[in-house]
């Protein structure tokens, strides 16, 4: 199967559920504070479940930059294996914990598991698919993302009818059982370190310092300027996925089970039409114009600013899902071209390590603006600071259009 014309689409189609999982696991917890609460008290102060979100964040950020040179330098099909195996043993643990310690420990733990993934899994992705489908597929994978987001909205559903042990107990028997399936299916690019090819290359083509690959990425001015476009809209982002279903619930007067649903629905519906808007008008455009995945990129990011104005103030259903779904579509068209515009700024051997130094300048702003919402959240005070948060979003876009270079992508062969 992996010498098939078609095992390109194939291994999207396998990690979607990887990335679905990864989602899924991370993001159920967030609309589960009401249940938790009742067995574990410490939860039910929203600062304290902020600190429980927020060491996720923190430990998977710092995680990040590493994950991201590991998969620069050994098989990714054992990174990605291991990655899911564990969140999902500890996914499966966290149905156990019976104090605020316990669960602050585990999730930092999934904290370090689940960051090895995203870095590995995109870097194979645009390995395995040229300029021509790269957005397109990296995007349809990012779905998977926004999918397990919207599913993790129905963890509260799930915990108000059976308990919120059987959530964290189900999920993770599913994502054990998945990662033993990938064991058979989830093959590497030819060529990549670790797999047979790479083997038989000359033992000096394996021996660079791992530093070299930091020294080539800090050293490429657009990768600071790419820094900076990609870390902004992270604060809006990891928004959304932390305190959305909360905002529902506080500007709409409704319980959680209900608001998690709703809000973590719209987002993913929405961020779906817009990769299917963005892969493909950025696989087209970037053919007739070097920048034409920029150009896509920022109309999305351009969506968001008064996406997040809107959410802010709404009081309405029809007003907070449709500010929802604005939100959902530009960002997924800014989601869908990361990675296609860094292959347009960092050698192919880099990308993992880029990506992943990216990843952590990302979380890290998640994890400052979660700690930030919520004590926001016991001051009253979600909705006017969520809106704030499109001048962030405004100014990285500025500084995108005016200093960003993207080049002609280089094949692993021209870097050589």
């Amino acid at each position: 199967m992996k010498n098939s014309k078609y095992y390109p689409w194939i291994l999207v189609a396998l990690l979607w559920v990887v990335a679905l999982l990864n989602y899924l696991d991370r993001q159920m917890l967030s609309t589960m504070q009401v249940s938790m609460q009742m067995d574990i008290v410490e939860l039910s102060k929203a600062e304290n479940f902020g600190r429980i979100m927020g060491v996720f964040l923190l430990i998977y950020g710092l995680m990040s930059p590493i994950a991201g040179t590991l998969a620069d330098r050994v098989n990714r099909k054992w990174l990605i294996v291991g990655s899911l195996f564990v969140w999902s043993a500890v996914t499966y643990g966290m149905g156990y914990a019976q104090t605020f310690n316990q669960v602050y420990w585990l999730r930092a733990l999934m904290g370090v598991s689940e960051a090895l993934y995203l870095p590995t899994g995109l870097a194979m992705i645009a390995d395995f698919h040229t300029s021509k489908t790269r957005s397109l597929a990296i995007g349809i994978h990012m779905s998977g993302l926004y999918t397990g987001q919207a599913l993790g909205g129905f963890g509260a559903t799930i915990a108000a009818n059976y308990t919120w042990h059987t959530v964290f107990h189900s999920f993770g028997i599913i994502g054990i059982v998945y990662s033993i399936i990938l064991i058979f299916l989830l093959h590497d690019k030819e060529g990549h370190a670790g797999t047979r090819a790479a083997s038989l290359q000359p033992q000096t083509a394996k021996k660079e310092p791992f530093w070299r690959s930091f020294g080539v990425i800090f050293t490429t001015l657009s990768f600071w300027i790419m820094l900076i476009y990609f870390m902004a809209p992270s604060f809006p982002g990891w928004a959304t996925k932390n305190w959305l279903p909360t905002l529902f619930s506080e500007n709409l007067g409704i319980a959680m089970a209900k608001s998690g649903p709703m809000a973590t629905i719209s987002i993913a519906i929405a961020s779906f039409i817009g990769i299917l808007i963005g892969g493909p008008l950025s696989d087209r455009w970037v053919q007739k114009n070097i920048r034409g995945r920029m150009y896509t990129s920022a109309i999305g990011l351009g969506l968001t600013i008064p996406a997040l104005f809107l959410m802010g103030v709404g009081h309405s259903s029809v007003g907070l899902i449709s500010a929802a779904a604005l939100f959902g579509i530009g960002y997924g068209m800014f989601d869908t071209n990361n990675m296609p515009i860094l292959c347009q700024i960092i050698p192919q051997k880099y990308r993992a390590s880029a990506y992943g130094i990216m990843n952590m300048a990302g979380v890290f702003a998640g994890y400052a603006v979660t700690r930030i919402l919520g004590s926001s959240t016991d001051a009253g005070n979600l909705g006017s600071d969520f809106s704030k948060l499109a001048i962030i979003v405004s100014v990285a876009l500025i500084v995108m259009l005016i200093f960003l270079k993207p080049q002609k992508e280089l094949t692993y062969t021209e870097e050589k």
